[in-house]
Order: C-alpha cells, then sequence, then structure tokens
C-alpha cells in the first residue's frame, strides 16, 4: 500500500534534492538517488516531486542564495576558529597566573 506524504514532507525532499544539485553539482536522478532513500521516498517519486515543484516554479533555493548562504557560513566559521584559538590559549594563561613562583 502506498504512503501517504503531506506537502511539508514532499518540500522538505525536494529542499534537499535542489540543494544537493546545487552543492555537489550532481545531475537531478543521482541526487535523487541520494537522498530520497535516507527519507524514506523512492527516488522515483522524489524525482517526480522536483519535476513537478519546478514546471510549477516553486524552485525553493536559488544559486544566488546558495552563494549567499555560503559566505555566511565562511564568516562564521572564521569566528569560530578564532574563539577557538581564544579558548586554547586561556588554559595557558591562568595556569601561570596560578604558578606559585609567579606570585613572590
Amino acid at each position: 500500500m502506498p504512503k501517504k506524504f503531506d506537502q511539508d514532507a514532499k518540500d522538505r525532499v525536494v529542499r534537499l534534492v535542489e540543494d544537493r544539485v546545487l552543492a555537489g553539482n550532481l545531475s537531478l536522478q543521482k541526487a535523487c538517488q541520494v537522498v530520497a532513500p535516507r527519507l524514506g521516498v523512492s527516488w522515483h517519486t522524489a524525482r517526480q516531486w522536483v519535476q513537478r515543484s519546478r514546471r510549477e516554479g516553486r524552485v525553493h533555493r536559488l544559486e544566488e542564495d546558495v552563494i549567499v548562504e555560503n559566505a555566511r557560513l565562511r564568516r562564521e566559521n572564521q569566528q569560530l576558529r578564532d574563539t577557538n584559538e581564544l579558548l586554547k590559549a586561556a588554559p595557558a594563561f591562568f595556569a601561570s597566573e596560578l604558578d606559585p613562583q609567579r606570585r613572590k
């Protein structure tokens, strides 16, 4: 008996497939074969949903959105690297403050 998927589940599958197509530079078929089984959908069904979404003009993510998000993630990644470096240096600083020979 076929499963019934609500529109949110379909939209999620379409969004993930479109993301995989753009990010991985994959064909639609290959992206569907990668994403769909993880979500409990056959790749044929996922491909049909993506094609229907494209026909109806409901493309969820444009290439420009991916570029903007990529830039945001790069900035965030750099901030996290800076924070990690600071946290790595902190124990050495506080250890030197607690050194009994330094207190005298």
